[in-house]
C-alpha cells in the first residue's frame, strides 16, 4: 500500500464518482480504477460498489474512510515538526478548535503563548467535535476547545470560559422594546441557529435553553458560522442565538444583542485533553488558558441580575 492508493481512495470516496475523482486528481480514469483495484486486492475487501449509474462505499469502505484522513494529518504533522525544528522551534502544541471558540479570547491567548514561550510552535486545527475527540485519543492533537462536556471516556474536561447567551435582533425590530427579551417572545419568530454538524456543542447548549419553553421553535435556517448567522439576522430574516462576544465580533451592521429574560443563560467553553500526565508545555498552556479573560471593550453584558449593561449595538 502506498500513499497514492490512499489519495485515490479518498478522492473517490469524497466524490462517489470515478470520472470526477480522476479530474480532481488530474489523472485519467483508467489508472484511477487500477489503483483502487490494487488497494482492494491488498486489503482483501471490496471498498466500492460500482454500477453504471452510481458508486457507493461498502461497509468496509466506510470503515477504511474513517482512518485515511488521520494518516494524512499525521503525515502533515510530521512535516510540520521537521519544518518547525529547522526554523528554531523546540516544541510543538497542536490545538483543536470546535464549536466556535470565543473569538476575542483566542488572539489574546495565542499572543500570550508567543510572548512567554516563543520557542513552541503552535498549530491550530478547526474540526467538528467528534473529530476532535478522536484526534485527541489518537494523539493527533494535544489539547482542544469545545462547547460540550459529553466526550466519553479517556478525555479530561475542564470548564474554562463562560459567555452570556444573547439574542441577535435585527435593528428596528419591535422586540427591542424589551431590555431583556422573554424566551416565549423570541420563539414567536423564526430562528437562525448554528448547524449541529459543525458546532455540535454550541447547538446542544442552545437547545437546552430552548427547551425551557413549551413553545416549539421555528428554525428558519442552520448555518455553519456565526458570521453568516449575523448576516441572516441583519437582513431581517430571523433572530439569532449566540454568545455575546460572537455577536460583537461579527460587527454586522443592523444587529442588536439583547439578553434573555429570567434565569441566567450562559454558554460554557471546555478545555479537552487526554487523561493522564501532561507535558510541561501543555501544563503551562493550561495555566494561560485559565488566566485569560475577555479583553476590555469586547465583553458582552451579563444576563439578568440587578442592572447589567442592557445591550450591545453594532
Amino acid at each position: 500500500m502506498e500513499l497514492r492508493h490512499l489519495r485515490c481512495f479518498q478522492a473517490v470516496a469524497e466524490e462517489l464518482h470515478f470520472a470526477r475523482a480522476a479530474e480532481k486528481l488530474h489523472i485519467e480514469q483508467s489508472p484511477l480504477s487500477r489503483t483502487i483495484k490494487e488497494l482492494e486486492e491488498d486489503l482483501g475487501e471490496q471498498l466500492f460498489v460500482r454500477t453504471s449509474r452510481s458508486t457507493r462505499l461498502t461497509r468496509a469502505g466506510k470503515l477504511f474512510l474513517e482512518h485515511v484522513p488521520r494518516v494524512f494529518t499525521a503525515l502533515q504533522q510530521a512535516r510540520d515538526s521537521v519544518k518547525a525544528a529547522a526554523n528554531g522551534f523546540h516544541g510543538q502544541l497542536r490545538i483543536a478548535l470546535s464549536d466556535g471558540i470565543t473569538p476575542s479570547r483566542l488572539p489574546a491567548l495565542l499572543a500570550l503563548c508567543r510572548q512567554e514561550e516563543p520557542e513552541v510552535d503552535i498549530r491550530l486545527f478547526q474540526v467538528p467535535l467528534a473529530q476532535q475527540i478522536k484526534g485527541l485519543q489518537d494523539d493527533l492533537y494535544d489539547v482542544g476547545f469545545a462547547q460540550s462536556d459529553e466526550v466519553g471516556e479517556g478525555i479530561a474536561v475542564e470548564a474554562v470560559w463562560s459567555d452570556p447567551l444573547m439574542v441577535a435582533v435585527p435593528a428596528r425590530h419591535h422586540l427591542l422594546k424589551h431590555k431583556r427579551i422573554p424566551l416565549d417572545e423570541v420563539l414567536q419568530f423564526p430562528l437562525v441557529l448554528s448547524d449541529p454538524q459543525v458546532c455540535e456543542g454550541h447547538a446542544k447548549q442552545v437547545e437546552r435553553v430552548l427547551r425551557r419553553s413549551e413553545r416549539e421553535p421555528l428554525i428558519a435556517e442552520r448555518v455553519a458560522s456565526f458570521e453568516l448567522m449575523m448576516v441572516v439576522v441583519s437582513a431581517g430574516f430571523a433572530l439569532g442565538l449566540a454568545g455575546g462576544p460572537h455577536i460583537a465580533a461579527s460587527r454586522e451592521p443592523g444587529v442588536v444583542a439583547r439578553p434573555l429574560a429570567g434565569r441566567s443563560s450562559m454558554l460554557t467553553t471546555y478545555l479537552l485533553r487526554c487523561e493522564g500526565e501532561v507535558s510541561e508545555v501543555l501544563s503551562r498552556f493550561i495555566e494561560r488558558v485559565q488566566a485569560i479573560d475577555l479583553p476590555e471593550g469586547t465583553r458582552a453584558p451579563p444576563p439578568p441580575e440587578p442592572d447589567p449593561q442592557e445591550e450591545i449595538e453594532l
